[in-house]
């Protein structure tokens, strides 16, 4: 049968892929997704890994998975092992194909020496400041730097000795040699290579001198005979200077960059730098706070990969930049869940009902369906007592005609149970209802009704004689408004962080909830799903994250 996530896919990337391989221009498509290590995949790297393994999947070909590494200052072995884990867990894997820039870096420095032996590079003394101040604006020629006419036997003596360590950080580079009146600032002689001194992850010490990514990054693909290299759109830019390298190089085997449009999802932020800020300021607990739309926090959170991956078969690819609304990832988990997920009873804001005719300290067990939607889930066994708990909204001292839950007079059906009618209720000496009062009918065991009458509220309810009660934590959305980042010249955008986005109550449970495993997913009937946390959890303590609610919050019903 084929599914949203399984149906043929096509767009424009699909097609060029299709036509490369029919006109014989390759016989064997090779991707990759090249992460740089400097913090957590998030859900728009979560639609690059779906296209670059996806689509390599789809023509017989292969992706590979490259740590792009050429910053060491940002860059660490904990991000390299967390990108590694969450492809895995999206469902895609490199197999033998895993390589780190770092791996390149001999390679690197001698193709810098070839650019400079053959005139097409050199080493320049301006600083930072004068370079930019140099390559000039788009609608003026830049100026040529003074070093531009360097001898190349005096630029590799230059580069030699950077890389030996004669110079401190920032006081020389080399540059391409392209063209200083190009309207594209990228070709306007772009550094190449830079002095740091700062210790890699994986060479140590070994180097003082780092590529650049715009120059490592082409020569990666050529080196690896990438065929097609899928970038967001902000390369499209850079793509001159990406074949420029790769025809001044000589590489045989060209690969190709193609762009596409990155994911923007409303209510969040998917910039790694904020995201960092996030987490270093205390704003959030860690990358894998449930509300990051980090990969590992939408894990924690409870969301599966099979949800992720029909997002982003639904999103599909284009050229054109905009916002995707997160409801629609979260409409793509409440699909899949409510296919998935078993049944339980909880009680988010419980005040007590006392059945006044039902015998005390006789307890029942109803049987309930675990999944409405799956009969091979079968079915599990719920207690029922003379005390059971409902949820406060449930019951209204003056309802409207249209509330058909419980009110003084009115029947309702207490799902698996029985059909109860209110007879009154119990306050305290603020106004506040302490307890329901009702009657049952026993003819209505199960909640079925023999004579046929029609009762049109049905309610969820936990018995209080078997009672667990469990920490539930409600998140919302990260940020109170749609477009986070779009706010006025010297705003900070964290000022519209959501100040309710986690509220941590404690729910009463069925008895069957409080074995859940870390990573057990429930719906919550008439609530919404939920999962065991699988940091917090202990055996016989499951602590719950919400995942999503039935509808648009937890107060509908």
């Amino acid at each position: 049968m084929t599914t949203p996530e399984t149906a043929p896919i096509s767009d424009f990337i699909r097609d060029i892929i299709t036509d490369d391989l029919k006109t014989g221009k390759h016989t064997r498509i090779v991707t990759r997704f090249p992460p740089e290590p400097n913090g957590y995949l998030h859900i728009g790297h979560g639609k690059a890994v779906c296209l670059d393994f996806g689509s390599a999947l789809e023509f017989n070909g292969e992706c590979h998975l490259r740590m792009d590494d050429t910053n060491p200052s940002k860059e660490s072995m904990e991000y390299v092992e967390s990108i590694k884990t969450d492809i895995r867990w999206l469902g895609f894997d490199w197999g033998e194909h895993f390589y780190y820039s770092a791996d390149y870096f001999e390679r690197m420095y001698e193709a810098a020496r070839t650019l400079i032996r053959n005139g097409k590079a050199y080493v320049c003394e301006l600083s930072q400041e004068q370079w930019k101040e140099y390559r000039g604006i788009p609608t003026q020629p830049g100026k040529g730097s003074p070093f531009r006419s360097r001898p190349a036997e005096e630029s590799l003596d230059f580069f030699a000795r950077m890389r030996a360590g004669e110079f401190g950080d920032g006081t020389l580079c080399v540059r391409a040699k392209i063209d200083m009146a190009s309207p594209n600032l990228h070709l306007r002689d772009p550094v190449i290579y830079r002095i740091m001194r700062v210790p890699h992850y994986r060479t140590g010490d070994a180097w003082c001198i780092y590529p650049t990514y715009d120059f490592a990054h082409p020569l990666e693909d050529a080196f690896e005979g990438i065929t097609h290299s899928l970038c967001t759109l902000e390369f499209e830019v850079h793509r001159p200077l990406y074949d420029w390298f790769i025809a001044e190089l000589g590489f045989e085997k060209k690969p190709r960059q193609i762009e596409f449009a990155r994911l923007n999802v409303t209510y969040t932020v998917l910039s790694k730098r904020k995201l960092l800020e996030l987490v270093q300021g205390g704003l959030v607990k860690g990358w894998d706070d449930p509300r990051m739309p980090t990969l590992c926090g939408l894990r924690r959170r409870g969301f599966t990969p099979e949800s992720i991956r029909n997002f982003c078969h639904r999103i599909g690819i284009t050229k054109f930049d905009g916002y995707t609304d997160i409801a629609l990832l979260e409409f793509c988990l409440r699909d899949e869940l409510n296919k998935t997920a078993p049944r339980a009873m909880a009680v988010l804001d419980p005040v007590k009902v006392v059945i006044e005719n039902y015998p005390a300290g006789q307890v029942e067990w109803m049987e309930a369906v675990n999944n409405p939607e799956d009969p091979a889930a079968g079915t599990r066994k719920v207690p029922f007592s003379r005390e059971v708990f409902v949820e406060r909204e449930d019951f209204m001292e003056d309802a409207p005609k249209k509330f058909f839950r419980l009110a003084p007079g009115r029947e309702v059906r207490l799902r698996y149970g029985y059909l109860v009618t209110c007879t009154g209720c119990v306050k305290d000496a603020s106004g506040k209802v302490t307890e329901i009062r009702c009657t049952y009918d026993p003819a209505t065991q199960g909640g079925n009704t023999p004579d046929g009458r029609k009762v049109k509220g049905t309610i969820h309810w936990v018995a209080a004689s078997h009672a667990g009660r469990v920490e539930l934590r409600l998140y919302d959305r990260l940020f109170k408004v749609e477009h986070p980042e779009a706010v006025p010249e010297g705003v900070d955008y964290k000022t519209n962080l959501n100040p309710e986005s986690l509220k941590t109550i404690e729910a009463v449970v069925e008895p069957s909830v409080l074995q859940a495993a870390a990573g057990t997913r429930f719906q919550f009937e008439r609530k919404g799903y939920v999962i065991a946390d699988a940091i917090d959890s202990a055996p016989g303590k499951p602590v719950f994250n919400q995942i999503v609610p039935l509808r648009d919050s937890w107060t509908k019903t």
